[in-house]
């Protein structure tokens, strides 16, 4: 809220330097901030009696998204890449994907690892999952398991992400 809008009775009041000028009714708060040419904004509304200050509207709502921004810059943002694998997997292709899942997980990302069965390997799911742990084995030193492999439908799957 700003200037006219602010309808409480009184307000705490704080200069445009900085300095407490302390408790004022609203209207003289916004006599002292047109006859500094400035705004009246409602910094804290839950305080008791709210706090405004006279500042330059356009300018604190220009820090205010510049704060935002730059808070949003500092975020890690982490994306879940999935690697494909089937029952029948030779050796050398399952290296393959471990070099491609362990690119992933030095940038950062989180890895779900899912082996899909199609037909009659669903009968020997139980014997597959030495796959997955041979997966994990080759990843051992940079990944740590998050979540253990669990059935999902046709498929079995764990996720793996960065070891600290």
């Amino acid at each position: 809220m700003i200037n006219e809008q602010i309808r409480d009775r009184e307000v705490r009041l704080i200069g445009k330097d900085g300095e407490q000028l302390g408790i004022v009714s609203s209207r003289d708060a916004l006599k002292l901030a047109q006859e500094a040419e400035l705004d009246l904004v409602k910094i804290a509304p839950t305080a008791k009696p709210p706090v405004c200050k006279i500042i330059d509207y356009g300018k604190y709502r220009y820090e205010l998204a510049r704060k935002e921004k730059e808070a949003k810059k500092k975020q890690k943002v982490t994306d879940v890449k999935e690697i494909r694998l089937t029952p029948n997997i030779d050796d050398n292709d399952l290296n393959t994907k471990a070099n491609q899942a362990r690119k992933f997980i030095t940038k950062g990302d989180k890895v779900k690892v899912s082996l899909r069965f199609r037909g009659r390997e669903m009968a020997h799911m139980g014997q597959n999952k030495q796959i997955l742990d041979d997966f994990y084995a080759l990843l051992e030193d940079v990944a740590s398991v998050e979540k253990p492999a669990k059935m999902e439908g046709r498929s079995m799957s764990m996720f793996l992400t960065e070891k600290k």
